[in-house]
């Protein structure tokens, strides 16, 4: 064989195994993309189930319309951008700070899970819910809505309220977003002094 026909059995040879990898790569990848075979529709992930940015140990301050009006600590902050449902997911727990025009804390926050619902402004607190209003007033409650367009706070669950030595306990609560004009709309609240104890002061800690 002459040197031209070499060179022409090479490039064939080369064309033919070029080809033969191509269409194996092609086959491969093909159920892949055809989503099983059906209909040769490809199957994108939906766009609600990957999230867009996942922070862990935050510690942040949070701007609304410019003006600071939260601080933020959290062990984990989920967010969602896209899809149907733009949200911040916190499963690890959260711990909020709010603060007033004179940027003192007019409310803290703590919830063993949370989720913000960016569209609606809306934050639903879940399990283990505690607030403390500027007065020193406590609330306790395993559920909590807070509305920041309507700037209330409601729940259907029951609600604890320690005043000084007083505790209200009941349903269907409803406030304002300072936690100081409340109110429970079924009327199965109660009252419950609690039992003040006397500190003996003679004895030391050791």
């Amino acid at each position: 064989m002459d040197e031209t026909h070499t060179n022409k059995f090479n490039t064939l040879t080369h064309i033919s195994i070029t080809v033969a990898i191509v269409v194996t790569v092609m086959l491969f990848f093909l159920p892949a993309c055809s989503g099983g075979g059906k209909n040769g529709k490809v199957n994108l992930p939906n766009p609600d189930s990957i999230p867009d940015l996942v922070t862990t140990d935050v510690n942040t301050l949070i701007s609304d319309s410019g003006v600071l009006r939260y601080k933020m600590i959290t062990p984990e902050w989920i967010v969602y951008m896209r899809g149907l449902s733009p949200r911040w997911i916190f499963e690890k727990g959260i711990y909020l700070e709010k603060f007033d025009s004179l940027f003192r804390v007019d409310a803290s926050i703590k919830a063993d899970t949370a989720y913000y619902y960016q569209d609606q402004k809306l934050w639903e607190l879940r399990g283990n819910v505690h607030i403390k209003n500027q007065e020193g007033v406590m609330f306790d409650t395993q559920l909590l809505f807070w509305n920041q367009n309507t700037e209330r706070f409601y729940s259907d669950k029951r609600v604890n309220i320690a005043k000084h030595d007083t505790i209200f306990s009941g349903e269907k609560f409803e406030s304002n977003q300072q936690m100081t004009e409340y109110v429970f709309y079924n009327g199965a609240g109660n009252m419950i002094v609690k039992d003040i104890q006397p500190v003996d002061t003679t004895q030391t800690k050791k």
